[in-house]
C-alpha cells in the first residue's frame, strides 16, 4: 500500500542530497503513507532523560494551526493561517522556510459560534505525491502546488463546484490519493464525494448516494472481501465507495448528535472499525459480500467506551489506543471484542513507532507509553513548548528518527534515535575523562 511517493524521483527533483530510497521512511500524508497511523521505524528511544529527548530545532512563522505534518525526504509540509488566509509552507531540515504559499480562505466562527473563535487555524495535513502536494483549505479550496517550488498546478474550488454549504467547523479532511485518482468530500448538493484527476483537477467521477453532512474525517483506502474501496466516516454513516467509478458499495449509520465524527475508520482483517466523540462510542463492522455481489453489513461489537473526539486511534497487536471524550481518559480496547483492557486519565492525539506510543495531551505534555494491552505503562514524559494560542491538537509524527511535534505558529523536531543519544552519551564520557 505504500504507493503514495516516487521516492527516488522526488529527491532527483528536489536534488536535495537526501539518503537513498531503502534508507528513508517517509510520511507523506496524514497518518503516514498507510493511513493507519504507524510508523515502521526501529532503534528509537526506550526512554528519555529528565526534560524530553534532545530538540533539534524549532520553525516559526508557519501561522496558527492544527495541521499535522508530511515528511518527504528531508522536506516538512504543513499549513497555517495568517489573518483571514490558510498558507501551505515547506520547511528544510534546518528549520527554514523553503517556500510558503497562499491555500485559500480560513474558516472562522460564525456568530452563532461564539465557543469556537479559539478553535479558528488551519486543519487539514498536505498529502505529497510524487512531485506534488495537494491541499484542502477550510472553505473548500483544492491546490495542487509543486513540492519543490510551491508554484501552483492547478486549483479547484469545491464548495462552489459542488454547491457545498460551509461546514460548521470549516473542512478538514487530508485528501487521498491513489493512482491517478485524488478523493475528497466536498458535501455538496451535487456530490458528496468525490474523485479528481490528480494532474490537472479534471473530475473523474461524483458520488450523490450520500446526502451527509462532511464528518471532518479523512479516507483510507482498503481492500474488503476482495475488493478495492474508499472507506470513509460522514456526520451520520460508515461508508464505502468504488474507487473507479465511485458507486456506494456500503454503508452502516453511525454518528453523534452533534454531527461531528472527526477519526478516521481502520481497517483491519476484513473489519471496519469507526469511533466518534460527543458519547457515540466505538463500533466494530463486518462488511460480507451476498451472493448477488452486493454487500451486507453486519455489526460485531458496539460500546461508549473510546468516543473518540478528534485525537485519533491506533490499532497495534490486536488492541486499539485512543482517547475518550465524554467516556473521559486513554483506552485501550480489545480490537475483536471491543472489552476494556485499561483506562487512564488524559485526552489528546497519538501516533505509534517501535512498541511505543507517543501521547500528546491538549495541554502540551508529551508522554511514552508502552503500547502493552495487559496494563498501562508509562516510560517518559516532557512539556511541549508554546507556540502560540489554542489546546494541542495536532497529531504528532515520528519519521526519520525525529519526533514532530506542532503547535500553533511553531514546529518542534525531536531527535528520538537510540544511537544518537549512545553517542553523546559517549562523546560525554570521553569529556569527563
Amino acid at each position: 500500500m505504500r504507493r503514495f511517493i516516487g521516492t527516488v524521483a522526488f529527491f532527483l527533483l528536489l536534488g536535495t542530497g537526501a539518503l537513498s530510497a531503502d534508507q528513508q521512511t517517509d510520511w507523506p500524508s496524514f497518518h503516514g503513507p498507510d493511513r493507519d497511523n504507524r510508523s515502521n521505524e526501529t532503534g528509537l528511544l526506550r526512554a528519555w532523560p529528565e526534560g524530553g529527548p534532545k530538540l533539534l530545532w524549532t520553525a516559526s512563522g508557519l501561522g496558527h494551526g492544527y495541521s499535522s505534518v508530511a515528511v518527504v525526504g528531508n522536506r516538512i509540509f504543513t499549513a497555517g493561517m495568517f489573518g483571514k488566509d490558510t498558507h501551505i509552507a515547506c520547511i528544510g531540515p534546518d528549520a527554514g522556510i523553503i517556500w510558503q504559499r497562499l491555500a485559500g480562505k480560513s474558516w472562522e466562527a460564525s456568530e452563532r459560534q461564539r465557543w469556537a473563535v479559539p478553535y479558528s487555524g488551519s486543519r487539514a495535513t498536505p498529502t505529497v505525491d510524487g512531485d506534488t502536494v495537494y491541499f484542502l483549505s477550510e472553505l473548500g479550496t483544492l491546490t495542487a502546488f509543486m513540492a519543490a517550488n510551491g508554484d501552483e498546478r492547478w486549483s479547484l474550488d469545491l464548495a462552489r463546484t459542488f454547491e457545498a454549504d460551509k461546514p460548521k467547523y470549516g473542512y478538514s479532511e487530508s485528501v487521498l490519493v491513489d493512482g491517478n485518482r485524488l478523493f475528497c468530500s466536498p458535501g455538496g448538493k451535487k456530490g458528496y464525494m468525490v474523485a479528481v484527476d490528480k494532474r490537472n483537477g479534471r473530475v473523474l467521477w461524483v458520488n450523490s448516494e450520500i446526502n451527509d453532512v462532511v464528518g471532518n474525517s479523512s479516507s483510507v483506502l482498503a481492500e474488503i472481501a476482495g475488493v478495492k474501496q474508499v472507506v470513509s466516516l460522514s456526520s451520520a454513516r460508515v461508508f464505502a465507495v468504488d474507487p473507479e467509478g465511485g458507486g456506494l458499495l456500503w454503508q452502516y449509520p453511525f454518528g453523534n448528535k452533534r454531527g461531528n465524527s472527526a477519526t478516521d475508520v481502520i481497517v483491519e482483517g476484513g473489519l471496519v472499525y469507526a469511533s466518534c466523540g460527543y458519547g457515540k462510542g466505538s463500533i466494530l463492522l463486518r462488511p460480507e459480500r451476498t451472493d448477488d455481489g452486493s454487500f451486507a453489513v453486519n455489526r460485531v461489537w458496539e460500546s461508549k467506551l473510546l468516543d473518540n473526539h478528534h485525537g485519533g486511534v491506533v490499532l497495534v497487536d490486536g488492541s486499539l489506543y485512543g482517547a475518550g471524550h465524554v467516556a473521559k481518559g486513554w483506552f485501550s480496547l480489545a480490537f475483536l471484542g471491543g472489552g476494556k483492557n485499561w483506562q487512564k486519565a488524559g485526552k489528546g492525539s497519538l501516533t505509534y513507532a517501535d512498541d511505543h506510543l507517543y501521547f500528546l495531551d491538549e495541554k502540551g505534555q508529551m508522554s511514552l507509553v508502552l503500547a502493552d494491552s495487559k496494563k498501562y505503562t508509562e516510560v517518559a514524559r516532557f512539556t511541549v513548548p508554546k507556540g502560540g494560542r489554542g489546546p494541542y491538537w495536532a497529531h504528532p509524527v515520528v519519521c526519520n528518527g525525529r519526533l514532530y511535534i506542532r503547535h500553533s505558529d511553531q514546529l518542534y523536531a525531536y531527535d528520538i534515535r537510540e544511537s544518537s543519544q549512545t553517542v553523546e552519551m559517549g562523546a560525554m564520557g570521553k569529556k569527563r575523562n
